[in-house]
Formats: C-alpha cells, sequence, structure tokens
C-alpha cells in the first residue's frame, strides 16, 4: 500500500505546483496568457484536492494509527499534509467564489501570496515523506537551517511565531480600514 501512496502523492503535487504557475502568471502577466491561466485554474484546482484526499486517505491506511501519532516525523508529515490541503482547499474556494475578481487590484497579491506559502507547505510535507520513505532530499537541510529538526514533534521557531504575530496583526489592521 505505500507503493500507493507514494504514486498518489504525485496527482496533487503535480497539479498544485501547476496551479502555483497559472497563478503566478495570471497574476503577473497581462493578455492572452494570463486569461488562459485564469480560465484553466479552477479545474486545476479541484483536481489537486481530490488527488490530495486520497493520497491522505492512502496514507492512513500504509500504517496503523497508533505507529502514525507514535513517530513526530510522520505527525510533522501529517500535519503538513492537512496544513497544505487545508490552504489549497482556501485558495480553491477563493479562486470558485471571486472568478475573475480574485486577479484584481490586491486580491491578486494575495492569491500569489497564498499560492506560494501552499507550495512551501506541499514541498515541506513531500519532503518528510521523502524520509519516512528514506529517501531524503536537499530541502531538508534548508528547513534545519531555519530552525526546524524534521525528526522531532513539530514546533515553530520563535521568530516564525514572532512572525505570524505580526502578521495577523497587519491582516487585522488592514480589515479593520477597509470596513
Amino acid at each position: 500500500m505505500s507503493g500507493t501512496h507514494a504514486m498518489l502523492v504525485h496527482f496533487p503535487l503535480g497539479l498544485w505546483a501547476l496551479a502555483v504557475l497559472m497563478i503566478a502568471t495570471a497574476a503577473l502577466l497581462p493578455g492572452r496568457l494570463a486569461e488562459i491561466a485564469r480560465a484553466g485554474l479552477l479545474p486545476v484546482l479541484v483536481l489537486g484536492l481530490l488527488g490530495a484526499v486520497a493520497a491522505i486517505v492512502s496514507g492512513f491506511l500504509v500504517w496503523p494509527w497508533q505507529a502514525n501519532l507514535y513517530s513526530p516525523l510522520t505527525r510533522n508529515h501529517i500535519l503538513m499534509a492537512f496544513w497544505s490541503l487545508g490552504l489549497w482547499g482556501v485558495i480553491t474556494l477563493l479562486v470558485w467564489r471571486g472568478g475573475a475578481q480574485a486577479f484584481t487590484g490586491a486580491r491578486r497579491w494575495a492569491l500569489l501570496f497564498l499560492a506560494l506559502l501552499g507550495g512551501l507547505l506541499f514541498a515541506i510535507t513531500g519532503t518528510l515523506g521523502g524520509h519516512l520513505a528514506g529517501a531524503p532530499t536537499a530541502f531538508s537541510a534548508l528547513i534545519r537551517l531555519l530552525g526546524w529538526e524534521v525528526y522531532t514533534t513539530f514546533y515553530a521557531p520563535l521568530w516564525a511565531l514572532g512572525l505570524m504575530l505580526l502578521l495577523a496583526i497587519a491582516l487585522v489592521g488592514l480589515a479593520r480600514r477597509r470596513a
């Protein structure tokens, strides 16, 4: 079954990587290419979500729950998988509900930021999965330089917590200004 999981994770990874490129194209470039990227984005996002759900379900079928919850590396992998799914779900909802308006004004920058963050989250998820499969990557060294040892239970370094707090305060301030 672990082979099935390894195969299934490539679908959301590929589709979400394509979505990052499509969102960047739609947000940064003018003209016909941007229009094509916007028009094809929603189906790519929906297929990515469906693939992610299938990959997560297959991942839970690989080992018993007790084994999954005992290993800090596996807990980190599961956490990142759910964060990725949640963020890409929000992006899908924004594109679906916003339509062409999702790429106007400041919205396009917010969508681009979320897509880049989503790309980072699925890269970390895949890296942790590679560790579980016995194939660590060079990306792990970058994660380690940022203060996270992937073999321990997840925590956020103090600089990351501070950055999240500042971002939350800024977003609340922006929301109040617009209201």
